[in-house]
């Protein structure tokens, strides 16, 4: 049997408070399982359990929850058979994914390919807002394509003298290419 031993307050020392942690050893856990178990079979209180631990008696009280949320966890009935490993999940989500691109894929291809069927016009993606950086950090210029306004240019000459060819109305001064008038180009100011 044990004897009893009081102490008087000025014996007793007060339990020291450590951070808020788990074991870090397995002999460690083993001594704090092995404590709380004594505690539940009645053979110590929380006050000296936690005095023994040095530990304070909430936290004592926090790890005496924790150990029988792992008992009960521990006894629950395990589900049969194989399960399924994080490894073997990720593998399954990647090639669902990719069957997922390869669809998404397929499904924009017979969009283009019944727009262009049908004959409509394709809506163009927004352009993001934020303009484009070169390495410096300064933004780029957009360059100004003339020869893209002049194939305009002369496209749409090219229509107006089919236009009128179609009607009989051909003169040999609409067949000589013009140049765009001075006025009409877009006049940007060089960035700094």
């Amino acid at each position: 049997m044990k004897k009893k031993t009081t102490k008087t307050k000025s014996d007793s020392k007060p339990a020291v408070k450590r951070t808020l942690r788990s074991a870090t050893t397995p002999s460690e856990a083993q001594r704090l399982a092995a404590t709380i178990l004594e505690v539940l079979a009645g053979m110590r209180s929380p006050p000296e359990a936690s005095q023994a631990l040095a530990i304070s008696l909430p936290r004592y009280y926090q790890l005496e929850a924790r150990a029988l949320e792992g008992l009960v966890a521990a006894l629950a009935p395990r589900p049969q058979g194989k399960q399924p490993s994080l490894e073997n999940r990720v593998k399954l989500l990647e090639k669902q994914l990719a069957v997922a691109h390869r669809q998404c894929a397929r499904q924009e291809a017979l969009v283009r390919v019944t727009q262009r069927t049908l004959g409509l016009v394709v809506a163009t993606r927004p352009k993001s807002t934020t303009p484009e950086r070169d390495p410096t950090g300064r933004k780029k210029r957009r360059p100004v394509v003339r020869a893209l306004k002049a194939s305009r240019a002369l496209q749409a000459q090219a229509a107006e003298h089919d236009a009128a060819a179609s009607a009989g109305q051909v003169d040999s001064a609409s067949l000589q290419p013009t140049a765009p008038d001075r006025g009409a180009e877009e006049v940007r100011p060089c960035p700094a």
